[in-house]
């Protein structure tokens, strides 16, 4: 089976982060975005991961094979890794219709999926589900606690999709699309190679012939595409991880892995890369990923936030809810909070106060941020 990831789109809610890397190719929990995807991908027996790329296509080319997960360009995973370069972006119906000659190739089922959703991927059940109702094609859907926010997906008790309510002010029903598809060869004969929207264009046509089903996702779902919803994906798979329906390790050889870790220092749950270093004087946690060659000094105290690779935080300094850049320094005695987020290469200096700031790369702070904003 065959399996095509979104991985296209300029990446702007998550800025700044996406300044210096491809929004796939992010780490969530020292592991890129996309590699937890491929990774679920492979445990259910796809043989071939197909990457629509649009957006910086030679960032996004150069990122895969220099990463520690990828040797001579492919995944230590026995799988085939190709893209399906759009000249032009084509919307999310668009690049399956470019990429038709290898998700029709064995006439087998394929499944989609956008590249910023996480969750616990249980691509097996979907497979099962998909094939024992026969039809054309089914969508993963999650539940919300406000459907009005969202298009709401309505179907029978069987499955069968009825009709999409698009942001509904009476309820009818509290189900969304989760971004995660399986399809039929099929699908492909109604997707022109031009810009289109499979959710307004292509899914309504097909529920109006019966040919869509939708299938409940358990535990817990993210479309970690923006800071805020970043740290609340961490959160979520933090706890997926300290009750074991997911699993933090990454393929032979990676680097990009960890563990949770325990002790008098730490509040579970904390996800941190062995080369990473804590002072056994700071306190960290609930819910902290520390990536590899990162440091927390003395006394200082982290909490809800994602260190990426490099990152510094030094003695006496207080971080929550932030997102710290590959190789940035948070200075001593400095306060950071309300979903700061500091691209790459950013220097806080000492005893300053950061509040929802998002800081562009290569920086030097050295005035207090004390309202959320941009910092060119």
């Amino acid at each position: 089976m065959k399996a095509l990831i979104l991985v296209g789109g300029f990446g702007t809610r998550l800025r700044p982060l996406t300044l210096s890397a491809p929004k796939p190719v992010v780490p969530f929990a020292n592991k890129e975005i996309v590699l937890h995807q491929i990774e679920a991908l492979v445990k259910a027996g796809i043989d071939e991961v197909v990457l629509a790329v649009n957006y910086q296509p030679e960032k996004m080319m150069e990122a895969f094979p220099t990463s520690p997960t990828w040797v001579g360009g492919k995944l230590q995973l026995g799988i085939r890794i190709s893209t399906s370069l759009e000249e032009e972006p084509l919307g999310t119906a668009g690049p399956l219709k470019l990429a038709e000659s290898i998700l029709g190739s064995d006439g087998e089922p394929f499944i989609v999926l956008n590249s910023d959703v996480i969750c616990t991927f249980p691509f097996e059940e979907l497979i099962a589900f998909h094939k024992a109702h026969g039809k054309e094609g089914t969508i993963m859907v999650t539940k919300v606690e406000e459907p009005s926010k969202y298009g709401v997906v309505v179907s029978d008790g069987d499955g069968k999709i009825e009709r999409f309510v698009e942001k509904p002010q009476v309820y009818v029903g509290n189900r969304i699309n989760a971004g995660i598809y399986i399809f039929n060869p099929a699908i492909l004969e109604r997707i022109p190679l031009a810009p289109t929207s499979i959710e307004k264009k292509i899914f309504p046509v097909m529920a109006d012939e019966g040919q869509l089903y939708c299938m409940d996702l358990p535990a817990f779902w993210m479309d970690i595409g923006q800071p805020p919803d970043y740290l609340k994906g961490m959160v979520m798979y933090l706890s997926a991880l300290a009750s074991g329906d997911v699993s933090g390790e990454g393929p032979s050889g990676a680097t990009f892995v960890g563990s949770l870790v325990e002790g008098d220092n730490f509040i579970g749950p904390v996800f941190m890369h062995p080369d990473a270093v804590v002072d056994e004087t700071a306190l960290v946690g609930p819910n902290v990923v520390i990536g590899p060659g990162c440091s927390i000094g003395a006394g200082a105290r982290v909490q809800r936030t994602t260190l990426l690779a490099g990152a510094k935080v030094k003695a006496h300094a207080w971080v929550k809810s932030s997102i710290i850049g590959w190789n940035s320094t948070v200075g001593r005695w400095a306060r950071l909070q309300n979903i700061s987020v500091l691209g790459e290469d950013v220097k806080i200096t000492d005893e300053l106060y950061i509040n929802g700031a998002r800081i562009l790369p290569h920086k030097t702070i050295k005035d207090d941020i004390p309202t959320p904003s941009i910092v060119m």
